[in-house]
């Protein structure tokens, strides 16, 4: 499974997204995910499973794919909901929670 973490600019904010995820991965004991960051402008549908995105950018990245929109790039709480909802629904277990 591959997971992209975009901002508008692909450095910032995204790259700082996809450090919260990796720590979340690491904390729910699920391997096999591969994460990297990107800018808006240079990302395709099918280039990742999963695409997080800030509020900001949401209407721009609605047509990207399965893209889970965050209202606060630095909540963990929210983060680690909405990871752990996104690998559900690609099948992908998560130690300690039910699958869907």
């Amino acid at each position: 499974m591959k997971i992209l973490t975009v901002c508008s600019t692909g450095l910032g904010s995204s790259f700082m997204t996809q450090l919260n995820i990796d720590k979340v991965l690491k904390e729910l004991g699920v391997t096999g995910v591969e994460t990297d960051h990107r800018d808006l402008g240079s990302v395709s549908p099918g280039d990742a499973d999963v695409i997080f995105v800030g509020r900001d950018i949401a209407d721009a990245a609605k047509d990207l794919g399965d893209v889970v929109v965050l209202d606060s790039l630095i909540d963990m709480k929210e983060i680690k909901e909405k990871l752990i909802e996104a690998l559900k629904r690609h099948g992908v277990a998560v130690p300690g929670e039910e699958q869907a």
